[in-house]
């Protein structure tokens, strides 16, 4: 298809939706904001898919909104009115989402990235929250930045709109990993693999507990944290995690 940017491809347990737009450095135009929707929302759905990989295409990863197709309209015709649902998509998937960042990342590519739990940037790559030096606020994607950067770096950077380096976004909490260019599959696949091993279901809370806000004393969040454990020791899952844990051998939700 001519209008297709986006590449799907699954395997082994694996979902990788490839941004296939380089002509306008991968921006989140309505082409690729329904069509990201849609393959994650059929990753989600089958049973065989363990783990999703954003990645892309070409020299950048995402260089954010589609400006030309901002121009001109009104507030309630702006692309960025879809993207809530987007990152939301991404960011409450219980299938770990890793984010294969290999150039450069800007604005609202920063929000898809930091919605991932694994982000694995390449040295070389760079980043930027250029929203307040074209006059607009990165105010959807502060949704999901902010939960994972460091507070004070995350205001100097959104404030400044300056361009930082991979190691800056390590520091900062908005990559999680970063290696030399030509090892970020290698990197990519081990972090695949690792999450292989977890049980789907048990990853799937194991997510919902690492978004969830607490606030109050320890004896109140225990009781509730109490009954997930017991729940999850008692499980099929937990039963089957156990059972191979004692036999020595991979439990059978692993990937051959």
């Amino acid at each position: 298809m001519s209008d297709r940017v986006l590449q799907v491809d699954v395997r082994h347990g694996v979902a990788t939706l490839t941004l296939d737009s380089p002509a306008n450095r991968n921006a989140l135009s309505r082409a690729l904001r329904a069509q990201l929707r849609s393959a994650l929302t059929e990753a989600l759905a089958d049973d065989a898919v363990r783990v999703i990989v954003l990645d892309h295409t070409g020299r950048v990863f995402c260089s954010g909104m589609d400006l030309a197709e901002a121009a001109g309209g009104a507030a309630e015709d702006q692309g960025v009115n879809e993207f809530p649902a987007l990152l939301e998509q991404i960011w409450d998937s219980p299938k770990p989402v890793v984010a294969a960042v290999r150039g450069p990342a800007r604005a609202g590519g920063l929000g898809l990235l930091a919605a991932c739990d694994v982000v694995v940037a390449a040295a070389t790559a760079t980043f930027a929250f250029t929203e307040v030096r074209i006059g607009i606020v990165p105010a959807v994607i502060s949704a999901v930045v902010l939960p994972r950067m460091v507070p004070n770096v995350a205001h100097r950077l959104l404030l400044t709109g300056e361009v930082f380096d991979a190691q800056e976004a390590l520091a900062g909490g908005l990559v999680d990993v970063v290696v030399p260019a030509d090892d970020v599959d290698a990197c990519v696949r081990e972090q695949v693999v690792a999450l292989g091993k977890g049980a789907p279901l048990a990853l799937g809370e194991t997510k919902r507990l690492l978004r969830a806000a607490r606030s109050g004393p320890l004896t109140e969040q225990f009781p509730d944290l109490l009954t997930v454990s017991a729940r999850f020791f008692a499980s099929e899952e937990g039963q089957e995690g156990i059972a191979a844990f004692r036999e020595k051998r991979p439990a059978r939700w692993v990937p051959a």
